[in-house]
């Protein structure tokens, strides 16, 4: 059984093109890349650079700032809508397979509604017009998560993208895995410390490398073995900490090239683990 594909996040954080990136994650050892996609976006250009630098795109990241506006009506949820759907669109015009999305974005409200479903499913049935797969990722909010994979259980066009880090900050008690990984479609890997304060906020979410932190990933490599996931594995990963604190500082004031070496390791070692459960299954 072969090792699991390794991709990488384009972002701006580096300072660099797409192009550029992709040419020193090529150079590091990765397969290929994920990036969010944007109303506006140069989103060919970054097609016609992945094919050059021979990089696989396995997903589009939705844009997610206006999620709450799904459930619950104001004057943005048309076009939170409408850059959900534009994701899906894109994803289709450029053969990409999955569109990941947020299911919500906060921490105070924990009330799906019917609207929402009303709006998520003009999205989902775009996909299954054109044949995109949606993913569906763990963040903040797992009521709403969990309303949308009950409502759409049927779509062979939704699925659950699984994200390690967000698993241990904001739904540490649940084993989304075994509730959802029948549908797993997509696994976003980074690394955290858990909730840090008196309560979960978003400054938890620090997309450390895979080992810096307090994820069990010989757990999670076990559970994806398991379920005889070797597909692409998408890490997800900041070299900026979040305001107020520094866990990510050291990764800032690496060369870049440095700082790819060691994702690259730190990737292909929790790649192995998946690798090695998956041929005990």
């Amino acid at each position: 059984m072969s090792m699991p594909k390794l991709a990488l996040g384009l972002s701006g954080q580096y300072g660099l093109s797409a192009g550029k990136q992709m040419e020193l994650y090529r150079d590091a050892g990765f397969d290929g890349i994920f990036f969010s996609c944007e109303l506006g976006d140069d989103i060919s250009g970054k097609v016609r650079a992945a094919e050059k630098y021979g990089m696989v795109i396995g997903s589009l990241h939705a844009p997610f700032m206006r999620c709450d506006a799904m459930w619950h009506e104001s004057d943005k949820t048309e076009a939170a809508v409408e850059e959900l759907i534009y994701t899906v669109r894109a994803c289709g015009e450029f053969d990409v397979p999955v569109a990941v999305m947020h299911a919500f974005i906060g921490f105070d409200r924990h009330e799906p509604t019917k609207a929402g479903i009303r709006n998520f499913s003009r999205v989902v049935e775009e996909a299954e017009r054109l044949g995109v797969k949606v993913a569906f990722e763990n963040t903040e909010g797992e009521e709403y998560l969990d309303a949308l994979m009950e409502h759409f259980k049927d779509s062979t066009s939704v699925g659950f993208c699984y994200d390690t880090g967000h698993g241990i900050c904001y739904t540490p008690e649940r084993d989304l895995l075994r509730d959802y990984g029948d549908r797993l479609a997509y696994v976003h890997v980074n690394d955290n410390l858990g909730v840090c304060g008196d309560a979960i906020t978003w400054l938890d979410d620090l997309h450390l490398l895979p080992y810096d932190g307090a994820c069990d990933f010989d757990s999670v490599a076990g559970k994806l073995g398991e379920l005889g996931f070797c597909d692409t594995l998408s890490f997800e990963l900041s070299t900026k900490s979040k305001p107020g604190r520094h866990e990510n500082d050291a990764y800032g004031r690496m060369p870049v090239e440095e700082y790819l070496a060691l994702a690259y390791e730190r990737a292909a070692r929790f790649a192995r683990e998946v690798e090695i459960y998956a041929a005990k299954k």
